[in-house]
């Protein structure tokens, strides 16, 4: 009886160590692997590194059971093309910005950002508690996914110019790296607006392709090298006062989730949203420190000829836009009924609070 009491006893304990070292395996078999294509170079400072947070969160929060692979521009398709790879299910999950989507659908810049437009607090007010998000749901249902935001590089700069800008004449004819509603901006004021991907910028302003460039913010802009090759920095970024980076899911992979991955999915994404505002505030502050003192870059406020040019240039572009489909009319009427909201109170709060610190 003992001898058959221990061999029961050791088989039993050798079932349960095999379960116990078969469970790890089980669980990595039975694991989502995702892959997320994105609009940016690897692990660029900003976006790049959002869509590297987004998917470290996601891995840790399922405890493993969603894991997802991060692919630069170029390594499975193009910087422009992750809407339809996404939408097409050649990857699950994207990391870009929306306005680059604007020639399908027109309405898809206000989500990133539009000239003279929502600042970043403003921005998430209309998103998350002013209607935004429903709105965003509803126009990106027919391209097979679902949006959410997923990072933001802030409040932009105006750009890099090769040249000084004195005046309006000074736009005359200059090919500016500008996306979004702000490349017809420039458009209008005379420019030539390019639509560079941000791995390809660099080279372009090198061997003279384009002679601007409009990307975001010191603290990435640092990173690609712009300021060896154009001297002048110029603000405000009246084109991009926001900078919403967008996570689109498959609507296909999406619907294959349960609850409580849907919920870690959408928790990522607004913790990075939340975060990377925070992080480019800190990047920008030293970044913008570094390229004033040590690259001796010449920080220029475009001439206020250029700046009343551009307004009521934007308001005449914001205003065709709106007229442009039904789909299009409702983001517009949200988003313009909210700015105007919102900057009666920011008058009186961010920008006086600003003006009284500078007493």
């Amino acid at each position: 009886m003992p001898n058959i009491t221990r061999r029961k006893l050791a088989r039993v304990a050798g079932g349960a160590a095999a379960g116990a070292l078969a469970a790890p395996s089980l669980a990595l078999a039975q694991a989502k692997r995702w892959r997320m294509v994105t609009s940016w170079p690897k692990r660029l400072p900003g976006p790049g590194m959002s869509a590297e947070r987004v998917a470290e969160r996601i891995r840790t929060l399922s405890g493993g059971k969603l894991d997802i692979s991060v692919h630069a521009a170029g390594e499975i398709v193009p910087a422009f093309e992750v809407l339809d790879a996404v939408g097409g299910g050649v990857a699950e999950i994207g990391h870009t910005a929306s306005f680059y989507w604007q020639g399908k659908m027109p309405a898809a810049a206000f989500y990133t950002t539009v000239p003279f437009g929502l600042t970043p607090g403003e921005h998430v007010a209309w998103v998350d508690a002013g209607g935004g998000q429903a709105l965003w749901d509803e126009l990106y249902a027919p391209f097979g996914v679902k949006p959410f935001m997923g990072g933001n590089t802030g409040v932009c700069m105006g750009g890099w110019f090769r040249h000084e800008v004195k005046g309006r004449a000074d736009l005359g004819g200059m090919k500016v790296r500008s996306l979004g509603l702000g490349g017809e901006v420039y458009r209008r004021l005379g420019a030539t607006p390019q639509t560079t991907p941000p791995a390809e910028i660099l080279t372009s302003l090198q061997s003279g392709v384009i002679d601007a460039v409009e990307f975001v913010g010191p603290g990435t802009d640092i990173a690609l090298g712009l300021y060896r090759v154009a001297p002048f920095y110029y603000y405000p970024g009246f084109n991009k006062p926001n900078g919403t980076g967008e996570c689109i899911v498959s609507l296909n992979a999406w619907n294959a989730l349960d609850a409580e991955l849907k919920a870690i999915v959408a928790h990522a994404c607004a913790t990075e949203a939340n975060f990377a505002l925070s992080e480019m505030e800190r990047l920008n502050t030293e970044a913008l420190s570094a390229l004033t003192g040590q690259h001796s870059v010449q920080l220029r406020a475009f001439p206020q000829e250029v700046i009343a040019a551009a307004r009521s240039t934007s308001t005449e572009v914001l205003s065709e836009l709106g007229g442009r489909n039904a789909a299009t009319r409702k983001v517009y009427d949200s988003y313009t009924a909210f700015r105007e909201r919102a900057g009666a109170w920011s008058k009186i709060s961010l920008k006086s609070v600003l003006e009284a610190r500078d007493i």
